[in-house]
């Protein structure tokens, strides 16, 4: 089963989003992994494919855009060979720096930017998210029959 992982910081923002997205899809991805705030706590283990979401942190220039704990995880070998594509959030009062993690991401690990949200996203943005990974995994089919 495809799962998801993400890393969602102390403001909550993301976890919200994770939290919404899972209400809605009763189960269809297993329950998301955390990726621990504290580095002494251990890394999830996925366990085959998944999509990551993931917050964006970054300066002015764009600098630390991922979470150093995302790095962390991703270093495994063995986890960043699961990751499929990632979903970015961010603040657009950022301008170029919205969602630059994903963007990041997406290019080191040459897997697609599925979509970008901000904040804790919209319930616009759950139902587009959701009806986005039932393509993405083939749980959906694709053309109008």
């Amino acid at each position: 089963m495809p799962g998801l992982v993400f890393f969602s910081s102390a403001s909550g923002n993301t976890l919200r989003f994770v939290t919404r997205l899972e209400e809605v899809s009763a189960g269809r991805y297993g329950t998301a992994l955390r990726i621990p705030i504290s580095p002494q706590d251990p890394m999830p283990d996925p366990g085959g494919d998944f999509v990551l979401i993931c917050p964006t942190f970054a300066d002015g220039e764009g600098r630390g855009a991922v979470p150093k704990q995302v790095i962390r995880f991703l270093n495994d070998p063995d986890r960043r060979a699961g990751l499929r594509g990632v979903i970015a959030g961010g603040n657009r009062n950022f301008g170029q720096t919205y969602a630059l993690a994903g963007r990041v991401i997406a290019s080191k690990c040459n897997v697609p930017v599925l979509y970008s949200f901000e904040l804790a996203g919209t319930e616009t943005d759950i139902a587009r998210v959701r009806r986005g990974l039932d393509l993405f995994w083939g749980m959906e089919c694709s053309t109008m029959a």
